[in-house]
């Protein structure tokens, strides 16, 4: 099958450098590195119009020598005992998604730690989060929106599996409707996140761009969803276009 007109344009040397700058934040027990294979038919989608930058989390997680025992083992954890996480949200350094109430431990670490990384490799045009990547996503989307972010500034963030953080201090991130342009991808056969969590995160947002797929806790990268992540990145890169056209604009009058 032919690529469309557009792809062909969007592959072009002089449109590389317009394709979307993306950061990507992994889920609980992965690092960049596992991630990037795990969402390699994602990018594959979508690699005409987006080009993306995996980061680590800052915190280790404890390794677990028995994988059967792992309530969350559908994650997947690193076999090369790298694993972190964004915040834990028991006093044991542990961190469950459904788990009520509890601390953020690390949530401020992690928050200066993106701060560093949009001062050192950004700007970025959007953010994409898995799990627990994406419940931090959704956290970073308020606190840019309310002006306490100094270097991260981003246009449209995609949450998969994404969910509300139910710690005690991140209660509050949710009262008011957060006007990003968003995207939320999750499956009703997860196992990890419930559908309603992850509905009821997306309800944040002001309209958000929602896809259910009757898979489980992944990155769904099938054909079923190409035509729902290419509008999105599609509508994504018209509205930076635009932006860009206005600061020109701006700037000679």
């Amino acid at each position: 099958m032919q690529n469309s007109q557009s792809d062909k344009m969007c592959c072009t040397p002089e449109s590389i450098a317009q394709k979307l700058k993306i950061l990507v934040l992994h889920g609980y027990r992965q690092n960049a590195e596992v991630f990037k294979m795990k969402t390699g038919s994602f990018r594959k989608l979508v690699h005409s119009r987006a080009q993306f930058n995996y980061v680590t989390a800052p915190h280790k997680v404890l390794l677990v020598d028995n994988l059967d025992a792992l309530e969350d083992r559908e994650v997947g954890q690193a076999q090369d005992e790298e694993q972190y996480g964004w915040f834990f949200n028991r006093d044991d350094m542990t961190y469950r998604g459904i788990r009520n109430g509890g601390p953020a431990i690390g949530f401020e670490d992690s928050v200066n730690f993106i701060e560093q990384v949009f001062e050192r490799d950004g700007p970025f045009d959007g953010v994409v989060g898995f799990s627990q990547g994406a419940c931090f996503l959704g956290l970073l989307c308020h606190l840019q929106q309310v002006g306490l972010t100094n270097h991260i500034k981003f246009n449209f963030a995609i949450m998969f599996s994404g969910f509300k953080s139910q710690s005690w201090p991140h209660l509050k991130y949710y009262q008011d409707e957060i006007t990003l342009p968003s995207m939320h991808i999750y499956g009703t056969s997860d196992k990890i996140i419930p559908t309603e969590m992850s509905e009821a995160l997306s309800l944040c947002f002001k309209d958000p761009v929602v896809v259910v797929h009757d898979g489980g806790h992944y990155v769904p990268g099938s054909s079923k969803q190409k035509t729902e992540y290419r509008d999105f990145l599609e509508t994504q890169m018209l509205k930076k276009q635009q932006r860009e056209e206005n600061k020109n604009e701006a700037t000679l009058s």
